[in-house]
């Protein structure tokens, strides 16, 4: 059977720090952690609306969190400012690994979905903007069934919406919950490490595979 792939944006495919260049012109040092805890409150948001049944698009959870981070760091952005930030997030870039690693695998016989928490549409700009669009069979975005990766529904709704059994599925992520989440649920995962800090959670459930670049991967996948 084909192997079906699963790719994670946000920080996985597309550099969600790409917003630090932005910010630099409204805080200057401040920037660099600003984006970090920015990024890592989306998250928290996204679990806290999934684990509360109380869904609303990850949009928002990005909005609210600028709000939060903008009362941590006791910065006053104007409206205008908060909302050329968020634009920005509609065009982040993708990784350098990313059209090297994709085009490598379109030459294998895969399917490979984009799978995010965010909308499709906003999902599917992303990927446009990015110029790696073409190299997705579909999307697959939780906002189908309004909760958030890593709820086990997440990962089967994808299972459903691919048509592959999860021994044949690969979830591909740089995000650990994420990795966790579809091992869970029968996946095989690739963790994408690109950095020697990057951690895993010590849950004692491992990704199937670690690669530090896309580029690796089709090799990888063929080998397991």
């Amino acid at each position: 059977m084909t192997t079906t792939i699963a790719f994670d944006v946000y920080g996985t495919l597309i550099d969600t720090q790409g917003v630090t260049t932005q910010l630099e012109h409204y805080l200057g040092d401040l920037a660099k952690p600003f984006a970090e805890k920015w990024r890592d409150k989306q998250l928290e948001y996204s679990f806290r609306r999934g684990l509360m049944a109380q869904y609303r698009p990850f949009s928002l959870c990005i909005a609210n969190a600028l709000d939060y981070c903008c009362q941590y760091y006791n910065v006053d952005l104007t409206e205008q400012q908060k909302q050329t930030l968020l634009k920005c997030y509609t065009t982040l870039p993708a990784f350098d690994d990313v059209i090297p690693g994709l085009t490598a695998l379109s030459q294998s016989p895969t399917q490979r979905f984009a799978f995010s928490d965010g909308t499709a549409d906003a999902v599917s700009q992303l990927l446009k903007h990015a110029a790696i669009d073409q190299f997705f069979n579909g999307l697959v975005s939780v906002d189908d069934i309004n909760t958030f990766k890593p709820n086990p529904d997440v990962y089967h709704y994808f299972l459903q919406r691919s048509g592959t059994p999860a021994e044949h599925c690969w979830l591909v992520s740089s995000n650990p919950f994420d990795i966790i989440g579809a091992s869970h649920c029968g996946f095989k995962t690739a963790w994408i490490k690109r950095t020697e800090q990057a951690l895993f959670d010590p849950w004692g459930i491992e990704p199937t595979v670690t690669v530090d670049s896309l580029v690796t991967l089709a090799t990888v996948i063929d080998a397991n």
